[in-house]
């Protein structure tokens, strides 16, 4: 058998990851002097909650090496193989420490894989591997498969406000202020590297929508794999996403509709909303 792991930046619901038979390691998210762990004990809804009560951004750490290196042994014990899909390398040093835990487990049917990705994105992978995995794939060939579409995601998301950013140390007091006042919409994505970039900016959250569709129109969606509308804390803002891409074509069902948790949330705050897909 195969295990498939990831971490709760990939944004599973705690359900989901039961029905799909995942298992998932929790991040940690930290406001003030207390620690929390992502669907243990902080739901997406208590952590936006959280969120508007304290000031400033909260800050987030990867898991310890030893609960990671317990999901290696828990594997080895049963005679499993494993494959863990983590966040971005480029955004965490989960990836780095996966690969140090299962050294020191001593696991060689188990591998490690570097999402290059987040939320949605890192997602769409571990849904491959469970796709293939309920096929029967080995490890290996799990790994092989979910890399040979890891390059081809695409992921933009229009922020709704500065102040994140700004708290995380992303950009100047003034950059701060003057996009305060102009209502600028900072345009996000994913890079194939894994790191979060700037591409463009919008007047507005209909502009910054309407730069995310023609961004879809630009590079198709293959439609084999499923395509997410995601959103931080105000769902609104998805389900006029979801309808702006249902008049170009695309069918995005309720449960497509994804709120995004704390891992990524802590870093874009609350009424940002994204779409995530598979190029064609």
């Amino acid at each position: 058998m195969v295990r498939i792991i990831t971490d709760s930046a990939a944004d599973f619901e705690p359900w989901e990851l039961k029905e799909l038979d995942i298992h998932c390691i929790p991040l940690t998210v930290i406001f003030g002097e207390q620690e929390y762990q992502e669907n243990v004990n902080l739901s997406k809804e208590e952590f936006y909650r959280l969120l508007e009560e304290n000031q400033g951004a909260p800050k987030t750490a990867q898991p310890s090496p030893a609960v990671l290196m317990e999901q290696f042994r828990q594997a080895k014990e049963a005679g499993d193989e494993a494959v863990y899909i983590t966040l971005s390398s480029a955004l965490s040093g989960t990836y780095q420490s996966a690969v140090m835990a299962k050294e020191m487990v001593g696991c060689p049917g188990s591998y490690v894989v570097d999402s290059k990705n987040a939320t949605g994105g890192q997602r769409l992978l571990v849904e491959q591997a469970v796709l293939l995995r309920d096929a029967g794939k080995t490890a290996v060939e799990i790994v092989a498969g979910v890399e040979a579409i890891r390059d081809r995601v695409v992921l933009y998301a229009c922020i709704d406000t500065l102040e994140y950013l700004y708290h995380g140390g992303r950009i100047s007091h003034t950059a701060y202020k003057i996009g305060t006042m102009a209502q600028v919409k900072p345009i996000i994505r994913v890079s194939q590297d894994g790191r979060v970039e700037v591409p463009s900016k919008a007047l507005g959250m209909r502009k910054g929508m309407d730069f995310l569709c023609k961004r879809l129109e630009e590079q198709k969606p293959d439609l084999a794999y499923n395509l997410y509308v995601m959103y931080t804390a105000d769902r609104s803002n998805g389900e006029i996403l979801a309808q702006r891409l249902e008049q170009l074509g695309y069918d995005v069902p309720p449960e497509q509709i994804v709120n995004v948790g704390a891992a990524i949330g802590s870093h874009v705050g609350p009424k940002a909303c994204g779409l995530v897909y598979i190029g064609a």
